[in-house]
């Protein structure tokens, strides 16, 4: 029989396959009818009355480009896109490159998924694109994972490198993500529904790949087509908080006191459509049907997994002991409620969006025994940085779960007389987790015991956040997950595998 490493690799493989932007376009958008041509997207109509222009940026923007060329025909004029720096040369051997004689400008920029001079090149032609559009105009802008970083443009006085400055001293202080983007959306032309308030009057239809929990338009890529929830007064508290306010670039300041402190109104966006065509759960879903037609009694846990990751681990591991503990028939006991009470408690400090934790447990309580299990789930986790080393949050997921399975065994030794053979999959579905070449790692149980033979300390490369380097030479890389950038961008997926 195949083994489980097998199975979970098939697995992630379907689910990212399923979420490809090309295919994702395709379905959610057809161009119909030549007299009066219309745009349907998802099933709603936008007349065609002029011209149709295209911009795009982020990590899944070429794919969907080259299948938007292909269904928008001759009524599109001109594109351009901006996308990470190398993706048209590792994509070379797919159909998601744009065809020789595009109408699409392609320039690569964001090195390291960093704001670069390329990127403020491709922001500011994607800029005078969209101002010099008018009222028959529309304008389809393509947005995915990524796009951030490829959308850099400053409100002018200020320099990229001194709004990077600016950003670089906010996380030196401890500011949050949400903090920065704040900061970063409010010196931004584009950003938070600039690129939108810019292209007016003409018609504007976003299509977005998701790759944020619950799908927010005004966070994913900073939502340049989404009216932005916040104003010029919650950037200047955020530096406040900092002690940032008095030692602001002059340019900085400039901007920020002849800001207009008035959110746009809604009516503002009254031209913008956002309609979000792939996620998580589209790939999960995916994973489910595949691993039913493996046999598996399969259940999705959650598509908004999200918190530190030595806490993440731990509910993946006590989820675990709880399945295994129903194979070797102690569903019911003081053990199983024990462990159950832990994951209510972890689940409810994590505080992940929409999981009924309960209701979950009651699903697993009901799986008939002799079925192999798989477990789904989805989300984005966060790493506490400690030490120096090289990896990424799914490999250091995975090394975490394999040493939480580990020290769990060792306090039951063989408590039950039927073994469980465990495998578990974390991965990035672009491909790329952390600055490495994996997309995550596969873990068992057995994985600390068989390191050690190998001279490799689990905790020691662990406390040092270097995941990538333990997997890379443990059993010559046989646990990492490699597939290569894979031109789209959902977030992590994470599996478990069990069977008796």
């Amino acid at each position: 029989s195949m083994s489980l490493h097998e199975h979970a690799l098939s697995l992630f493989r379907s689910a990212v396959g399923t979420v490809q932007p090309a295919q994702m376009l395709k379905r959610a958008v057809k161009l119909q009818g030549d007299r009066c041509p219309q745009l349907l997207v998802k099933g709603r109509a936008f007349p065609v009355k002029r011209d149709l222009y295209l911009v795009g940026f982020g990590k899944a923007v070429l794919g969907m480009a080259a299948a938007a060329e292909e269904i928008l025909g001759d009524h599109l004029i001109r594109g351009i896109i901006n996308v990470p720096l190398g993706i048209q040369e590792s994509l070379q051997r797919a159909e998601m490159l744009l065809k020789p004689h595009s109408k699409i400008q392609v320039i690569e920029g964001a090195k390291n998924n960093l704001p670069d001079p390329e990127a403020l090149k491709g922001a500011v032609a994607i800029q005078e694109l969209a101002e010099g559009l008018t009222v028959d105009d529309l304008l389809l802008v393509l947005i995915s994972g990524g796009g951030s970083a490829l959308l850099p443009a400053p409100i002018l006085p200020i320099l990229l490198e001194e709004k990077e400055k600016l950003t670089k001293m906010l996380a030196s202080q401890g500011a949050a993500i949400q903090e920065l983007n704040i900061v970063r959306k409010t010196l931004s032309l584009l950003k938070g529904g600039g690129l939108a308030r810019l292209a007016y009057p003409a018609q504007v239809v976003s299509l977005i790949l998701s790759d944020v929990i619950g799908d927010p338009l005004d966070i994913i890529a900073s939502g340049p087509t989404a009216a932005s929830s916040h104003s010029v007064q919650d950037c200047l508290q955020i530096l406040t908080k900092y002690n940032l306010l008095h030692n602001l670039p002059k340019s900085v300041e400039t901007v920020l006191s002849s800001s207009s402190t008035e959110i746009p109104a809604p009516e503002d966006y009254a031209h913008v459509c956002n309609i979000i065509i792939g996620s998580n759960t589209l790939a999960l879903d995916e994973a489910k049907r595949q691993a039913e037609g493996l046999g598996y009694t399969t259940l999705i846990l959650s598509t908004a997994i999200c918190g530190e990751v030595s806490h993440v681990a731990m509910l993946y591991c006590q989820l675990i002991r709880l399945v295994c503990l129903g194979f070797a028939g102690l569903r019911e006991g003081p053990l199983s409620d024990k462990v159950r009470g832990n994951l209510l408690q972890l689940a409810s400090e994590l505080e992940i969006p929409g999981l009924n934790l309960a209701e979950f447990l009651q699903a697993l309580r009901e799986l008939g025994p002799e079925r192999p299990v798989c477990i789904l789930a989805g989300g984005e986790t966060t790493v506490q940085l400690q030490g120096t080393g090289k990896g990424g949050r799914n490999q250091e997921l995975a090394l975490r779960v394999g040493l939480g399975l580990h020290r769990a065994q060792a306090t039951e030794v063989s408590s039950s007389p039927r073994r469980c053979e465990i495998l578990f999959l974390s991965g990035g579905t672009d491909g790329q987790d952390g600055p490495t070449e994996a997309a995550g790692a596969f873990c068992s149980p057995e994985l600390v015991d068989e390191a050690l033979r190998e001279g490799l300390d689990v905790e020691a490369f662990l406390s040092n956040n270097d995941s990538y380097t333990f997997f890379s030479q443990f059993q010559g890389g046989r646990h990492l997950l490699v597939t290569g950038l894979t031109g789209t961008n959902v977030m992590d997926i994470q599996a478990i595998l069990i069977r008796a």
